[in-house]
């Protein structure tokens, strides 16, 4: 299978693309720069795809989107994934855009696929990781074009633990992903994204 990647260089997409290339698909690689404040997460990117001879292209959101913690001037909560203040943290239909431009990409590569790395602990806080997008977009992607494209979220129903496990049974090099919302040159370690990964590692 041709698969089109959305790939952020955190631990989920990296754990999918290790997936993805472990039953042999053939992977391609597409990241956003959407003015995040993680703006470092797409040099992760570029060392899974330089290490594995992935295609890898990256996009300018750059303008697009507002009103969220991870793009704008609002301060980064802190503290446990799900709690209600996590929510500053949605960039509005992020995923939808972002793959509406995948199936575009996907299309003109021939792939037979759009993969992106939703695990259930996203359900509570971003709409666009939820099962009922997640359906609704497959139905979508596999009537955008001529050739039926399918979306992938194998992910979907595993929880971050279940995810950081799969990564290490694929050989994942957990410290060559980054996860933290902030912009700095080490994990911060008090956002909600630090605070998921910390606990996912522990358990």
């Amino acid at each position: 299978m041709k698969t089109l990647l959305i790939y952020s260089g955190g631990l989920d997409s990296t754990t999918l693309l290790h997936y993805l290339l472990d039953r042999k698909d053939e992977v391609r690689c597409l990241s956003f720069d959407y003015d995040q404040k993680h703006k470092v997460e797409l040099i992760y990117a570029k060392y899974w795809t330089d290490k594995f001879n992935v295609p890898h292209e990256i996009v300018s959101l750059a303008g697009i989107f507002a009103g969220s913690a991870l793009t704008g001037d609002k301060p980064m909560p802190q503290g446990h994934y799900t709690d209600i203040s996590m929510r500053q943290t949605v960039v509005p239909n992020r995923n939808m855009v972002m793959l509406a431009i995948a199936a575009s990409k996907a299309i003109q590569a021939n792939c037979d696929a759009v993969a992106y790395a939703a695990h259930a602990d996203d359900r509570g806080v971003y709409p666009d990781c939820r099962q009922e997008f997640v359906t609704a977009m497959d139905a979508v992607l596999g009537l955008c074009d001529w050739k039926k494209l399918s979306l992938i979220t194998p992910f979907l129903g595993m929880t971050k633990k279940e995810v950081y496990k799969r990564a290490l049974e694929l050989g994942v090099r957990v410290d060559k992903t980054w996860s933290c919302y902030e912009g700095g040159e080490t994990p911060c370690g008090r956002c909600g994204a630090c605070s998921s990964r910390q606990e996912a590692i522990a358990s």
